[in-house]
């Protein structure tokens, strides 16, 4: 078993290598991975991520053998999970003097797992640098990435990205280096990216963009192959299959009562114009049959909401939902949304007709699935008239179908 590797001047990995086959997100990886960490030997001692929660403990033998943990000054902690972070209830008892570097979410939610209340945390924000003695590294926060909390590193003088998550490939490899391979590794690294990340497209865009101006010569991600040859070409695989596809059009059909729910429309409507996505807003009570069909059969997302009355959906919204079986809308996203003031059943009574109807409905069970979101519920319920944090809401949902979309 490898204990460390010299990746760069003064720079090694000191992860570890699991070649079983491996559960992992309700997967089975047959070829095994790599839990990759990485030792910067400065005048300020830095490690970035661990290895997974279930070695934890040889990892810190391992380590122990390379530096005294006491004397670590860093931990970089790219992303909370136990793949990476798991290795930290062992290694702090004895890393005493360690700061913990991570984003502030990533603070809280170590915090609360592994019971750090009472260590040092740097937390920090895009662009933050750090002097760790003879290296510099910047940081950027990469939410979503496949978790909220994410981060990236990038150490400025080796001109060596750790990106964590991002740019992995499942491989259990002794051999490390993509230039050290004996096969094509653009197949698992490319597997990777459509299970892990694919999700998450439209923020792998933001990533790129933040790193684009990053002379960027090797790429150190937590699992499988280091990237020191053509690292260019990784960046750019990302970019090509990250990039939208086609114009996407939503239509929002809705009734209303008092008017609010034409308010929770006009904000889902504002975060779909920001994503770009094309849309009609559609007041069926005041369309003909032919416009509203014309819409559906147009639109890629649809969004049906209803004000709440005496526990059922007001105006002419049920006619139309009852039209819906009789339609081929199997390519196409669902979402109910709709106003209320006590219960709100007719929203409840909306996603029943769109299970009922053969489209994919998104809800907060699916998108927690497959993006790892939790801070958007849906269906979308809005209490009485949306305004400040339920008018972002609002807004918030549209953003996210939108990305859905272009994804």
């Amino acid at each position: 078993m490898l204990k460390k590797l010299k990746i760069s001047k003064n720079a090694y990995w000191v992860g570890y290598v699991d070649d079983r086959k491996v559960p992992f997100h309700r997967l089975i990886l047959e070829k095994g991975t790599t839990y990759n960490s990485y030792f910067l030997d400065t005048e300020k001692p830095t490690l970035i991520d661990t290895v997974d929660i279930e070695f934890g403990k040889v990892f810190v033998e391992n380590l122990s053998q390379i530096i005294d943990p006491m004397k670590l000054a860093y931990i970089v902690i790219n992303h909370v999970e136990p793949d990476h972070a798991g290795a930290l209830p062992a290694l702090v008892g004895k890393a005493k003097n360690a700061k913990i570097v991570t984003t502030a979410l990533g603070a809280e939610e170590l915090k609360h797992m592994f019971r750090l209340h009472n260590r040092e945390f740097i937390i920090i924000k895009d662009g933050d640098t750090l002097d760790i003695g003879g290296k510099t590294l910047q940081f950027f926060e990469t939410p979503y990435l496949h978790t909220e909390e994410t981060m990236i590193t990038y150490c400025i003088e080796d001109k060596t990205l750790y990106p964590c998550d991002q740019f992995s490939s499942h491989v259990a490899t002794y051999d490390l280096f993509n230039d050290l391979a004996k096969e094509d590794i653009m197949p698992d690294f490319n597997v990777y990216y459509q299970l892990i990340m694919h999700p998450h497209r439209p923020y792998v865009q933001d990533m790129l963009q933040k790193i684009n101006s990053l002379d960027i010569q090797m790429i150190a991600p937590s699992h499988g192959y280091i990237l020191r040859s053509d690292a260019k070409q990784y960046i750019e695989a990302y970019d090509e299959m990250s990039k939208p596809k086609g114009n996407k059009k939503a239509a929002i059909l809705f009734s209303t009562m008092t008017g609010n729910t034409t308010k929770v429309a006009k904000f889902i409507a504002e975060g779909l114009e920001e994503k770009g996505i094309e849309f009609r807003s559609i007041n069926v009570d005041n369309a003909d049959n032919e416009t509203i069909k014309e819409a559906i059969l147009e639109a890629d997302a649809l969004f049906f909401g209803s004000s709440t009355r005496y526990a059922d959906m007001v105006g002419r919204l049920e006619d139309v939902l009852k039209e819906l079986k009789d339609m081929d809308l199997s390519e196409k996203l669902a979402i109910a949304f709709g106003s209320y003031g006590w219960s709100g059943e007719a929203i409840q009574v909306i996603q029943d007709y769109l299970a009922a109807s053969g489209m994919k409905v998104v809800d907060s069970s699916l998108l927690i699935k497959s993006t790892g979101m939790t801070h958007v519920q849906l269906p979308l319920r809005v209490k009485f008239t949306p305004a400040g944090e339920g008018a972002e809401q609002c807004v918030e949902v549209g953003k996210v179908i939108g990305d859905l979309l272009i994804a």
